[in-house]
């Protein structure tokens, strides 16, 4: 048992799609190339894609058409597509089915449009819930079925609301669910280039890749995911015993058509970006697809460079660029690098690339700083001194200290056996008599490191505080050490 619908809105979608693609194809394509997201990549590209338009007898593919091809948006807004089913409930109501019917085909044909997700399967069901009760009442008993099972073929449990609908509608509806259960499913294996992208079937997410499903047989719409990656929304037939499906999501991930037809630089380089240039060429049916680069560091002028790729043979056929500044390019050299492309004559303006030597945009390059941004400087000879006579008077009062506590075991040596009774030395007391004589001096010593460290320290400070200051203060650190056998210290820095 095979269930379809004789309405179809995918393969509306498709066949639209299909039919522009066979009139007369534009013969030349402009794609950016790069950070997508580039505002002056994008502005830049769209400059020679309009300079090389408005040239008399040029074909070239238009951003509209582009979109349309490979991502066909919706006429209106979600929100306009919500009022479109609203209107057809309304309708329906009304008894007024034939209308409503019609109204409805027109929705699906715009769901089928939406992006994927949560939000157009809802309304997807929604809709063709609506349409089965509506060409029920119309007396379509089949087209009725048809329209229930695009819901129930991948919600095999989904349940009608008793409050919404008839009790014959739920009866039909849950018969369909129990022969849905008996009848033949084909195996589907979807597998990606990118590993775990998530699956989308009728906008539904189904699991990620590399993913198998049993689904019944019949058409439905594929898409696959994974972050800001979407694949080309394709519709596709389910048949057979197995379908296998294969999607290069590092490829069709790739493109975007907003703000402007790009197609980001892979991981691989620019040769792999070239290679999914002729190949994204061979999708719209165009002879010719001239990839623009915008290359150069950050903070200067870049350059802007086109290479102009054969569908048919792959070749790359001439490339050339021109040095520039900001979002909008030079109209002269535009106009210059536009005439280089379509005839291939060298322009004095346009650098042309030549076989086996790299061109200028490909060179590796090299930070440059401007003439009007600060250089660091270093201090000045009098922070210089300040940091010296600082560091002088850390080191007297570390010395300081270090007399200090040599001094106090000498103390405490002369308390323990050299003082009698009222705390004098004996005369015949040799080591006493000495060690009287070292407290003495270091004493003095003592007094003469606390003054000396003291007037360092002190006109260290004003010195470093009179002296200018450097653009990039250089890193100082002052380190102290004391301890029962002394005491030290160190300063350390860029001077």
């Amino acid at each position: 048992m095979t269930f379809s619908s004789r309405f179809n809105p995918v393969a509306v979608v498709l066949a639209l799609a299909l039919g522009g693609m066979t009139q007369a194809a534009p013969r030349r394509a402009v794609l950016a190339s790069g950070d997508c997201k580039d505002a002056a990549l994008s502005s830049q590209t769209k400059a020679l894609h309009d300079t090389l338009s408005a040239r008399a007898g040029e074909s070239v593919l238009t951003p509209t058409d582009f979109a349309e091809r490979l991502f066909p948006p919706p006429t209106g807004s979600l929100a306009d597509i919500q009022r479109q089913f609203e209107a057809a409930r309304g309708q329906f109501y009304e008894a007024r089915y034939t209308r409503a019917a019609q109204a409805l085909g027109e929705v699906l044909e715009q769901v089928v449009r939406l992006p994927v997700g949560e939000t157009r399967w809802k309304l997807f069901v929604d809709t063709w819930l609506l349409q089965g009760m509506t060409q029920r009442a119309l007396g379509r008993v089949k087209e009725s079925d048809d329209a229930f099972l695009n819901v129930l073929r991948l919600d095999a449990q989904y349940q009608l609301d008793p409050d919404y609908y008839t009790p014959s509608t739920r009866q039909a509806f849950d018969k369909l669910r129990r022969e849905l259960a008996r009848a033949r499913k084909v195996r589907l294996s979807v597998k990606s280039t990118v590993l775990s992208s998530e699956v989308f079937l009728d906008g539904r997410s189904v699991g990620q890749t590399p993913l198998t499903l049993e689904v019944p047989p019949g058409t439905y719409a594929l898409t696959l995911k994974k972050g800001d990656a979407v694949s080309f929304p394709r519709q596709f037939s389910v048949q057979g015993e197995e379908t296998p499906v294969h999607v290069d999501l590092a490829y069709e991930g790739a493109v975007s058509a907003t703000p402007f037809p790009c197609l980001a630089t892979p991981e691989e380089g620019g040769e792999q970006g070239l290679s999914h240039a002729v190949r994204l060429g061979g999708t719209l049916g165009v002879e010719e697809v001239i990839v623009v680069r915008l290359e150069g560091a950050s903070n200067g002028p870049k350059w802007l460079a086109a290479t102009v790729l054969n569908v048919e043979g792959g070749q790359k056929l001439r490339e050339g660029g021109f040095k520039t500044r900001g979002l909008d390019a030079p109209t002269e050299s535009l106009s210059a690098l536009v005439d280089f492309i379509t005839t291939g004559k060298e322009q004095p303006s346009v650098v042309v690339a030549q076989p086996n030597l790299q061109p200028p945009w490909e060179a590796p390059l090299t930070p440059t700083v401007s003439a009007t941004e600060p250089v660091a400087s270093g201090p000045s000879a009098t922070r210089v001194v300040s940091y010296v006579t600082l560091g002088v008077g850390v080191a007297a009062l570390a010395a300081a200290g270090g007399v200090r506590l040599s001094a106090e075991q000498e103390w405490a040596e002369l308390q323990r056996g050299h003082l009698n009774e009222n705390g004098r030395v004996e005369a015949d007391d040799v080591t006493g008599r000495q060690l009287v004589g070292q407290l003495s001096r270091k004493g003095q010593l003592l007094t003469g490191l606390l003054i000396g460290s003291g007037a360092a320290l002190a006109t260290g400070a004003v010195l470093f505080l009179v002296s200018p200051s450097p653009r990039s203060a250089p890193a100082v650190s002052v380190d102290v050490t004391a301890g029962p056998g002394g005491a030290g210290a160190s300063l350390s820095g860029t001077f």
